[in-house]
């Protein structure tokens, strides 16, 4: 977890977060075994990400120690401990994709957006990632903007991609 006196603008902003969200899900799933991965997952789904007072209250809740969850939390790649793209732009990097220019994929999507390779836009509109795999072989080279998966994409179709982008309406 992190140090409260060195990180002090993460602790001022979480000290006013909502928690009844988290008190819902532990509502839920508490008294139920193996549920540490569920509450995470339902927790992240909710904040976006796993803030450092949320994971306290769930290690108190399930009367797990701090220092387990957090390492529950950073051993699977799935879980994020700081706030992130509300859109997940993936670029596959395989074997296929990367022999079909990935690469230049990668390359004009992170100028594009003005990040890096796991870093999210300044608006937190989107974060940029490359996978090992996407699993499109057949029509490398493979984006995805959350589910909608472009294969074949060009330079120019990736770039056009994420400058245009249109969230689905949420429920």
């Amino acid at each position: 977890m992190s140090d409260k006196e060195t990180n002090g603008a993460k602790v001022c902003c979480e000290s006013t977060m909502d928690l009844q969200p988290i008190n819902v899900i532990l509502g839920e799933l508490v008294g139920k075994k193996g549920m540490l991965i569920p509450v995470l997952q339902k927790a992240q789904k909710e904040y976006g990400y796993l803030p450092e007072l949320v994971l306290l209250r769930i290690a108190e809740e399930l009367e797990i120690s701090p220092s387990e969850i957090y390492g529950v939390a950073t051993f699977y790649a799935q879980f994020y401990l700081e706030p992130r793209g509300r859109h997940v732009v993936r670029i596959c990097r395989g074997t296929a994709c990367h022999v079909k220019g990935a690469t230049k994929i990668t390359d004009i999507v992170a100028e594009t957006l003005g990040v890096g390779v796991g870093e999210s836009t300044e608006d937190m509109k989107f974060v940029l990632e490359d996978v090992a795999c996407i699993g499109a072989c057949g029509i490398a080279p493979v984006m995805m903007i959350d589910e909608k998966t472009y294969g074949s994409v060009t330079v120019n179709e990736a770039k056009e991609a994420v400058v245009n982008f249109v969230p689905p309406e949420e429920d």
